[in-house]
């Protein structure tokens, strides 16, 4: 894609407490993306996104309002008026709480505030296209959290915000992989773990097609609808 031209069909929407940010933010991503929204708490966020539908959602984690969860329970309060939009956290914080309490809502990638212009667009084209984005000092802790199951420890209805994904029984987990082929499952566990579609290819050196069509009859047989979902999906069995 050529970097200078604007991408105007992509829609992006900015949450964020602070009213500078939010127009520098905007400054930053106006030339190149159709900015469709803005807002500064969690009722007003969740409001804006239901309206406008936003392609990407760039929000902060500590957010006002609502019930005191911030980034992650926008997420999970918007998910339903607008089931097509990613969410990315950009944020000037990189803790474990904070990472893990937007990832396990839905987020499918967390940068800090400390990106780059370039790289923030880059990040809102993956998030956009269904890749995993995270800074490179938090992909570790991240693949690290949905290896040890970290999801578990969610409850929709607590204070932080984050989904309650439970315990899946060790039958039901072993009917589900069942459904998958081998290289199926090869893909599926990279694809969860954060790799994109072309990392996943040159690792197993098949087609970038081909990989896409291995994802594709992954989400079928699983019944999941995306790749944030699979991801959520295979943290909660620990794969």
């Amino acid at each position: 894609m050529d970097s200078t031209q604007p991408d105007e069909h992509i829609t992006v929407a900015i949450v964020d407490d602070h009213e500078v940010f939010r127009a520098g933010v905007i400054t930053i991503l106006g030339d190149r993306f159709d900015v469709v929204g803005q807002a500064a708490d969690v009722e007003g966020s969740v409001a804006m996104i239901t309206q406008t539908k936003p392609d990407v959602v760039l929000l902060d984690v500590h957010v006002p309002g609502g019930e005191g969860g911030g980034g992650a329970e926008i997420i999970l309060k918007s998910r339903k008026a607008s089931p097509n939009s990613a969410f990315l956290a950009l944020s000037v914080s990189d803790s474990a709480q904070d990472v893990g309490s937007v990832i396990r809502a839905g987020a499918l990638g967390y940068v800090t505030k400390t990106i780059s212009r370039m790289d923030l667009i880059s990040s809102i084209h993956q998030v956009a296209q269904g890749y995993t984005v995270f800074s490179p000092k938090l992909a570790g802790f991240v693949l690290s959290m949905f290896q040890a199951g970290a999801a578990n420890t969610g409850d929709p209805g607590s204070s932080n915000g984050t989904a309650n994904v439970g315990s899946t029984p060790r039958a039901e987990y072993d009917d589900e992989l069942n459904q998958l082929t081998p290289r199926e499952r090869e893909v599926m566990r990279l694809i969860a773990r954060g790799y994109t579609y072309r990392e996943v290819a040159a690792k197993l050196f098949i087609s970038i097609k081909t990989v896409e069509t291995h994802a594709s009859r992954v989400l079928r047989k699983l019944q999941l609808s995306n790749r944030a979902e699979l991801i959520r999906w295979a943290s909660d069995r620990n794969i």
